[in-house]
């Protein structure tokens, strides 16, 4: 099994999720020896509870102030998925991150997942854009079962 902790805004986090699910069970149908994929959204209504197992977190990119690089950054809208994370010891269980945006912002695509990274001492793993692609779902999904073995 392939836990996955995520946080959706628009909607494109949670099309990505679904469709990283519906490709994990298309595989697993093919050969159980494919993991298959237990997600859970987190939210400002989330309550904080000790995650058990080992997990990966996918978080998209909102920033309110600065550019995030070189002038200030505020995280904007996905702080509750960083404090759940933060939440007594679940930050140990966490084997990576992998990151979404928009590639028109440069430099800030993916900082969030990138900052994350670095605060929890984790990896950053991958990234894509907006709801992803075909190949975006095969990639990453091989990147988390690699990861699991």
């Amino acid at each position: 099994m392939i836990n996955i902790l995520y946080i959706s805004i628009e909607g494109n986090t949670k099309a990505f999720i679904e469709k990283l699910e519906d490709y994990a069970v298309d595989l697993n149908k093919k050969d159980p020896a494919n993991p298959l994929i237990n997600a859970k959204e987190i939210d400002d209504t989330t309550p904080f509870e000790n995650e058990t197992q080992q997990y990966f977190v996918f978080v998209p990119t909102y920033l309110d102030g600065g550019n995030g690089i070189d002038n200030g950054v505020k995280e904007l809208m996905t702080n509750a998925l960083g404090e759940y994370i933060s939440y007594d010891n679940n930050a140990n269980l966490c084997l990576g991150i992998i990151g979404s945006g928009n590639r028109n912002f440069n430099q800030q695509y993916c900082l969030t997942a990138r900052r994350y990274a670095q605060e929890f001492n984790v990896p950053f793993l991958d990234n894509y854009e907006l709801r992803g692609t075909k190949n975006d779902v095969e990639r990453i999904y091989q990147t988390l079962t690699e990861c699991i073995k």
